[in-house]
């Protein structure tokens, strides 16, 4: 892995962990069979040290992690923009880990905390609608292997 440029910037594991607590979307990005990359915004959570989203069972993601499960996930967090000092404030945290589709318990642990995180006031229908399309729905891991964060604050 290398090693990050600004190190003045790099902010420590736990605080980028908590930016990808709070993120309400992050970047995954995968690599085609061809060496084309992909990134792409998905819904996700962050549990057990692992990014967890769901997805259809078909289409490019799914293609790109079956051919190559390295991937990278990206969040950012709070930004603003300050036009006289011409920058951006911002914080952002990444992911490098192995991309896997889960099964069994571990999937609709995942499922439950999608809910949690995107839908809690509504957890009794999220639970319905899980138990009635849960099963066709896919459900991807990454397990991390490396976090880096970074702020200009």
């Amino acid at each position: 892995m290398k090693t990050m440029r600004r190190k003045d910037r790099e902010i420590p594991r736990l605080e980028a962990e908590a930016i990808l607590a709070a993120g309400a979307y992050g970047v995954l990005s995968t690599v085609g069979e061809d060496g084309q990359p992909y990134g792409v915004p998905v819904s996700y959570t962050y549990k057990n040290n692992c990014i967890y989203f769901h997805c259809a069972a078909v289409g490019h993601k799914i293609e790109n992690i079956q051919n190559n499960p390295r991937v990278s996930f990206c969040v950012v967090g709070n930004t603003r923009v300050m036009p006289a000092e011409r920058t951006v404030k911002y914080e952002s945290a990444i992911v490098f880990g192995v991309a896997s589709e889960v099964q069994g318990p571990e999937k609709d642990d995942a499922l439950l905390a999608l809910l949690e995180k995107y839908s809690a006031e509504y957890i009794e229908e999220g639970k319905t609608v899980i138990s009635e399309k849960g099963k066709t729905t896919t459900v991807i891991k990454i397990e991390i292997n490396h976090i880096s964060g970074k702020a200009q604050r």
